[in-house]
C-alpha cells in the first residue's frame, strides 16, 4: 500500500546552516575509475531481502553498463532515508543520482540542495510525453527542473465486484459522486450478514490522511499557500459536506458498520474476506488484498476518486547532487531515461513481471501511470497484451485519472493527520458530534501547526 502517512517530511530536519554550506560549494566533480570510465553512484537498489526486484534491478545495471561502456554505476541500496539527507549531502556522501518521494522536492529545491537540470534535459526522449502535474513536483517558482518522476500513485474508489452484482449494481459503472457512493453503500450493506458498504479509516494518522484526499474529491485541500506562508483550508462548507457524508452513511444509513476506529490493514482484511464493498485507496492496494489477504483479482474494481474534482497524489522519482557535473549529470539522466523512462522497454519489463507470476495490468510498475498522449496508449497496449489481472477492472480509473487534478500532501502532514484523525473519529463514534465545532477547533489547531513549521 502507498504510505505517504508513514513517512516524516524532510523539512522537518533542517540542519542549521547546511543550506549556506551547500550553496558555498565551489565548482563541480566527476569521478573516473582507472580504466578512465565515468563513475556515477545511484541508490535506489532494493534490499536482497526483495529478490525478484533486486535481481532485475541489478540485471539492469549490467545491461546499461554494456549499452553504455563510458560509465561505470555504482548502485547503492536505500531509498529517501529522512533523518541521514542532510548529513549525507553535508559529508559529501550523497550518491550523485538519488530516489526522492513526491513531499521531498520542494524543500530540497527551496534549499539549494539539489542540481538545475533545466538544460540537461532538453534533449531527453519523451520528455513531453511526462504528465506535467508530475514534472511540476520537481519545479521551482520559475519553471526550473531539478528531478524527474518515475512513478507516481493517485487516490481511487477501490471496490467489491461481486457484492455489486449481488447488491443489483453494475461493476461496470462504479458510482461517480459521494452521493452515488452512499447509495451504493445502502444497498451493499442491505445484504445483511454483517456486509459493510463503505468503510473509512480513522486512526494512525490514516483518518486524517484520507480527510484530505475527501477535500481533495471535492476541490479542496487541507491547506493552502499564500505568500509563502500555508493556512488550514478545510474549516469550510467543502469540509463539513465530507464530515456529513460520513455521519450519514455511519449513522442515518448504518451502512458503515459499527466497528470504528479503523486503520489500512482492518479494511483490507475486510476487503479480501469479501465482507467490504468499498474504500478509498490506491492502486497497489489490490496486490495486498491478493497477496496478504486471500483476495482474487478479478473481484475488484477501480474508479476514479468520487466527484473528480482533485486527488491526493503522492509517488517518487530522482533528483541530482548539487555538487555532481555536468558529465555526471548527463550521465545520471542516460541511467533514469534508460530504466525508468523508456517506452522501448515496456514490453520487456511486463514480460519480466509476467514470467515471474508479478501481477502486470495494475497503473503500478511495470507499467506506472506517468505518461500521456501516444506513449500512454502504447502502455496501455502492453499492458493488455501481457496482462494476467483483468486490466479491464481498472479502466474506469484509468480513463479519468489523468484529467484530476493532483494535490500533494501539505506541510507537516503527519502533524496534520494526527490532529485530523481525532475529528473523523469523532465524526464515527459519536452521533451528535458537534461538526461544525470540531472543524473549527482542528483549524485553529493545524495554524498553530503550520506556523510553527515556518
Amino acid at each position: 500500500m502507498a504510505k505517504p502517512h508513514a513517512r516524516r517530511a524532510l523539512g522537518a530536519l533542517f540542519v542549521g546552516g547546511l543550506f549556506l554550506t551547500v550553496a558555498a560549494c565551489g565548482g563541480s566533480t566527476d569521478s573516473r575509475g582507472p580504466d578512465g570510465k565515468l563513475i556515477v553512484t545511484v541508490n535506489g537498489q532494493p534490499p536482497q531481502t526483495q529478490a525478484f526486484e533486486r535481481r532485475l534491478f541489478d540485471a539492469d545495471v549490467a545491461a546499461f553498463e554494456e549499452a553504455h561502456p563510458d560509465i561505470d554505476l555504482r548502485p547503492k541500496e536505500g531509498f529517501m532515508e529522512v533523518e541521514q539527507f542532510s548529513a549525507k549531502l553535508a559529508g559529501g556522501q550523497l550518491e550523485d543520482v538519488f530516489y526522492v518521494y513526491f513531499t521531498d522536492p520542494a524543500t530540497i529545491i527551496a534549499r539549494g540542495q539539489a542540481a538545475d537540470i533545466t538544460e540537461a534535459v532538453q534533449d531527453l526522449p519523451r520528455l513531453d510525453a511526462l504528465q506535467p502535474r508530475l514534472l511540476d513536483v520537481f519545479r521551482d517558482g520559475e519553471g526550473g527542473l531539478y528531478g524527474l518522476p518515475t512513478a507516481n500513485y493517485s487516490m481511487g474508489l477501490l471496490y467489491s465486484r461481486p457484492l455489486f452484482e449481488q447488491a443489483g449494481l453494475d461493476p461496470d459503472d462504479p458510482p461517480r459522486t459521494w452521493t452515488g457512493v452512499r447509495e451504493a453503500a445502502r444497498k451493499i450493506s442491505g445484504l445483511g450478514d454483517e456486509i459493510v458498504g463503505y468503510a473509512e479509516l480513522s486512526k494512525s494518522n490514516q483518518g486524517g490522511w484520507h480527510f484530505g484526499a475527501w477535500m481533495n474529491s471535492l476541490g479542496g485541500s487541507l491547506a493552502r499557500e499564500e505568500n509563502g506562508s500555508w493556512k488550514a483550508s478545510f474549516d469550510n462548507e467543502l469540509g463539513r459536506t465530507a464530515l456529513r457524508h460520513l455521519h450519514d452513511m455511519r449513522w442515518t444509513d448504518g451502512s458503515m458498520g459499527s466497528k470504528q476506529l479503523l486503520e489500512a490493514a482492518d479494511v483490507q482484511r475486510m476487503m479480501g474476506a469479501g465482507q467490504l464493498g468499498m474504500y478509498l485507496a490506491a492502486p497497489d492496494n489490490i496486490p495486498t488484498l491478493v497477496k496478504q489477504f486471500n483476495g482474487d483479482y478479478a473481484d475488484y474494481g477501480l474508479a476514479p476518486v468520487p466527484e473528480g474534482k482533485g486527488t491526493l497524489i503522492g509517488g517518487e522519482g530522482y533528483m541530482f547532487n548539487p555538487r555532481a557535473s555536468p558529465e555526471t549529470i548527463e550521465a545520471g539522466l542516460k541511467w533514469i531515461q534508460w530504466k525508468y523512462l523508456n517506452p522501448d522497454r515496456f514490453e520487456e519489463k511486463a514480460v519480466r513481471f509476467a514470467e515471474a507470476d508479478k501481477p502486470v495490468g495494475l497503473p503500478t510498475p511495470p507499467t506506472p501511470d506517468i505518461w500521456r498522449g501516444e506513449v500512454r496508449e502504447r502502455m496501455e497496449k502492453v499492458k493488455e497484451k501481457h496482462a494476467n489481472v483483468p486490466a479491464e477492472n481498472y479502466r474506469p480509473f484509468m480513463s479519468a485519472s489523468e484529467r484530476i487534478e493532483g494535490h500533494l500532501e501539505p506541510p507537516q502532514a503527519q502533524q496534520i493527520y494526527a490532529r485530523l484523525d481525532t475529528v473523523v473519529q469523532a465524526c464515527l463514534t459519536d452521533e451528535h458530534a458537534d461538526l461544525d465545532q470540531l472543524l473549527a477547533d482542528a483549524e485553529a489547531d493545524v495554524n498553530t501547526i503550520l506556523d510553527q513549521a515556518r
